[in-house]
């Protein structure tokens, strides 16, 4: 990555510009600098999936926004015309990409994004927290209730709770009154996702964690494991679950080959389930939460756009508990981004 000096970029037909005040990162982030075997990404790129900011120009034909509102930023790029989009099913478009994956994203002075991609930004908050809930609160609600169909007063396990995604699954879960068990890898980290609402915290350093778990959960199992760490994890959580569970997982920082006895999987009805991103009904639902006060974003440390490489070290090292944002400030003649 590097600091460069841009054009101050004109939205288009449809289209609108941030400045931006706040950009979350997330592991997305790492992916994207790092690369990923048999994808292509479009560089130079500049990358942020998540912003919160302040409207500052409107693109031809855009209507219902106005200059000068504080907004955050939707991460998801669909088409929107297609039949998945009017459907309220966006993420499945055909079209869809990422902000910081597919085009330029938000870790810059300004981002130029679709008009429906703009939300008013809960008063509640501000910039940093407001830019820090997007992605990682997307995905986990999409997770648990629409893939997992989390229901009231079930048993839920979620892994590496010092994650964004996580973090953000315990209070939805607590806002399930689902009952719930962590694991994750340091004390500090267990500590924190208790006062988060976590019932339960297990060492993910302990070969036994899966045993661990099925005696705390009790009645067979836990009924929904909530995973983004792939192969170190998945075994072990397939013996986790009850009859009819259901896995949900969103990535595999850990490695990508599952490996498993999958008798378990027919013989108590298991369901595998994958999930990316989630609709823009769905973030919409989130910050409403967010304004009410019942979601809160969870921010480990707040740092200057130019120290880019120290808060993807905190990410890359899993020093962090809940996310990592980058601040941006001053009125240059060209606009500073990290690339």
């Amino acid at each position: 990555m590097r600091l460069e000096s841009l054009p101050v970029p004109e939205p288009g037909p449809g289209e609108v510009r941030v400045r931006v005040h706040a950009s979350g990162l997330n592991h997305l982030d790492l992916w994207v600098r790092r690369g990923v075997a048999g994808h292509t990404f479009p560089l130079p790129l500049t990358p942020g999936c998540d912003a919160a900011g302040i409207l500052e120009r409107l693109g031809e034909g855009v209507s219902g926004l106005h200059e000068g509102d504080d907004v955050v930023v939707a991460p998801g790029l669909s088409c929107g015309t297609c039949a998945a989009c009017v459907s309220g099913d966006d993420h499945l478009c055909a079209d869809y990409g990422i902000l910081g994956e597919t085009r330029d994203g938000a870790n810059a002075d300004f981002v130029v994004v679709p008009a429906r991609n703009i939300m008013a930004k809960p008063e509640c908050l501000d910039f940093p927290a407001a830019a820090s809930f997007s992605l990682t609160f997307l995905t986990a609600w999409h997770m648990l209730v629409a893939r997992a169909g989390l229901r009231p007063g079930e048993t839920v396990l979620i892994h590496a709770a010092g994650s964004g995604v996580s973090s953000a699954g315990i209070q939805i879960a607590s806002l399930f009154g689902a009952r719930i068990l962590v694991t994750a890898g340091s004390a500090e980290k267990l500590r924190r996702a208790r006062e988060l609402g976590a019932h339960e915290a297990i060492s993910s350093r302990d070969p036994e964690w899966p045993r661990a778990v099925r005696k705390l959960a009790g009645r067979g199992g836990v009924d929904v494991v909530l995973d983004h760490v792939g192969s170190d994890t998945f075994a072990g959580s397939l013996r986790t679950l009850a009859k009819g569970g259901r896995y949900v997982f969103c990535g595999a920082t850990s490695g990508f080959e599952m490996k498993g006895d999958f008798r378990p999987v027919f013989f108590k009805n298991l369901a595998i389930l994958g999930s990316t991103m989630g609709s823009q009904g769905e973030l919409r639902r989130v910050r409403d939460l967010m304004a009410a006060g019942r979601l809160v974003p969870v921010v480990h440390q707040v740092l200057p756009l130019e120290k880019v490489a120290q808060a993807h070290e905190l990410l890359e090292e899993r020093r962090a508990f809940g996310k990592v944002v980058l601040t941006l400030a001053g009125d240059p003649p060209h606009a500073p981004t990290s690339r």
